[in-house]
């Protein structure tokens, strides 16, 4: 039986103004200047496949009947950041939290909390990867589990954050851009490929030993060798989270 409880956060499409439709278009133009000499290859193919254009804000619709094609996902339409739980438990059934408002003309270089352009130019194309999508959908296992234990939540979201949001890949002999904080940034996406940060290989345990803040850029970013490599990290994850876990019950 299907449920009788609409979403009320659902895209209503034609709501979208003119200037909405204009903040799209620079904000896809700005990006797609620089994205095809530093994004992951994975990144650009998915843009193709989601078929996203500067002319139009993406139909959630259409994307998502183009992502359950592909890898079995879809969007889920959120008002903003959810609660880990509820975050979590969508991821775990293959449905990326995704607002539909977009920022306004005067906040195209900074925004403090994350608009449609963040979730859906930056996100979905990853989620056209197969890979990709079984890592995400290992770590929701993993969070599920624990998710009413705070201090292993916090190290999940060290992991999510270096990763899907902030992570590089090692990509035709030259660092390329997968994490989404940084594709929906100008400034950090010219900035994480210049000389003044430390980028190291991908550690799940240093990853976990490595705090971050939200409001300046990276010091440091995690480099993986390949999608696959996520996926297949995912078993030492959940092995060092415990092992993380015990440490702190043993010093408490």
């Amino acid at each position: 039986m299907k449920s009788t409880h609409a979403n009320p956060w659902k895209q209503n499409y034609d709501a979208y103004t003119k200037e909405d439709q204009k903040v799209w278009r620079i904000l896809f133009d700005r990006q797609m200047k620089i994205l095809p000499d530093v994004a992951s290859s994975v990144y650009l193919e998915g843009i193709r496949k989601i078929d996203f254009r500067k002319d139009r804000i993406p139909d959630f619709q259409v994307t998502n009947l183009l992502l359950e094609s592909l890898t079995g996902w879809s969007l889920h339409e959120v008002p903003g950041i959810l609660p880990v739980r509820d975050f979590f438990e969508l991821l775990h059934k293959k449905k990326f939290s995704a607002t539909t408002w977009l920022r306004k003309m005067s906040q195209l270089d900074y925004l403090e909390e994350p608009d449609m352009f963040h979730d859906v130019f930056a996100h979905v194309p990853l989620l056209t990867n197969n890979h990709f999508c079984d890592f995400f959908h290992g770590v929701s296992k993993i969070a599920m589990k624990y998710v009413d234990h705070p201090q292993a939540v916090e190290l999940l979201g060290r992991l999510y954050w270096f990763t899907v949001e902030f992570g590089l890949i090692w990509e035709e002999d030259s660092y390329k851009i997968y994490g989404a904080g940084i594709l929906s940034s100008g400034g950090e996406t010219a900035y994480c490929l210049g000389s003044e940060p430390e980028r190291v290989p991908y550690d799940v345990q240093e990853i976990f030993n490595t705090p971050y803040r939200t409001d300046v850029f990276q010091q440091k970013y995690f480099v993986i060798d390949s999608f696959e490599q996520l996926y297949h990290s995912l078993g030492q994850v959940e092995e060092i989270l415990k092992r993380n876990l015990n440490l702190l019950e043993r010093a408490a």
